[in-house]
C-alpha cells in the first residue's frame, strides 16, 4: 500500500501574515492599562477567528466590553478592517482599583480577504461579546459539484466528441 504525503506550496505573504499574526499574540496584554500612559492609535487588538464556507468567509472576534456602536467595519480592496475603542467604565474617584488586567483603548485589526466577495451584500451581528462578519463569496467563484458519468469502453473524449450531460 502506497501512502501519498500532501503537498502544500510555500506562499511568502501567508509566512509574512503569519509572523505578523505571531508579533500581535507576543505583545498581546501589553496595551494601556488605566493608571499608565496613553501610548497609540491601536494599543491591543482583538482575537479574531477566519473560517471559510462553500458560500461566505465568517470572520468572529472577541470583543467583551465592546458596545456594537463603538465598532467599525470597513471593505474597501480586498482588506477588511475592524476598529473600535473598548473604554475604562470605571469612576476612579467612586472607586479604588485595586488591580486591572484587561486593556483598554483603540484598536483595529485589517484581514485581507479575496477580491471576489459580494461587498455590499456584508453582514455583522454582536452577541454576548462576539462579534460575526458574514462575507458572501461571488456566486462565479462558489464551489461547484461535477457529476461523474458511467461510460462504456473508451473513457476519454475522442476528437471532435462532445459531452452531453443530459439536462
Amino acid at each position: 500500500m502506497t501512502t501519498m504525503t500532501p503537498m502544500t506550496s510555500w506562499d511568502l505573504f501567508e509566512d509574512l501574515r503569519a509572523a505578523q499574526d505571531e508579533m500581535l499574540w507576543a505583545a498581546r496584554g501589553r496595551g494601556w492599562r488605566p493608571g499608565q500612559q496613553y501610548a497609540g492609535a491601536a494599543v491591543w487588538a482583538p482575537a479574531v477567528d477566519i473560517s471559510e464556507r462553500k458560500d461566505a468567509y465568517l470572520v468572529t472576534a472577541e470583543l467583551p466590553g465592546v458596545n456594537a456602536g463603538d465598532v467599525e467595519i470597513t471593505f474597501e480592496d480586498g482588506l477588511l478592517t475592524i476598529q473600535g475603542e473598548r473604554r475604562f467604565a470605571h469612576d476612579s474617584g467612586e472607586e479604588k482599583i485595586h488591580r486591572t488586567e484587561r486593556s483598554y483603548g483603540a484598536f483595529r485589526r485589517s484581514i485581507t480577504l479575496p477580491s471576489h466577495v459580494e461587498a455590499d451584500k456584508i453582514e455583522a451581528t454582536a452577541l454576548d461579546g462576539v462579534l460575526q462578519i458574514m462575507v458572501p463569496k461571488a456566486p462565479e467563484v462558489q464551489a461547484k459539484r461535477i457529476r461523474v458519468r458511467a461510460g462504456q469502453g473508451d473513457t476519454a473524449l475522442k476528437p471532435g466528441a462532445s459531452v452531453n450531460d443530459g439536462s
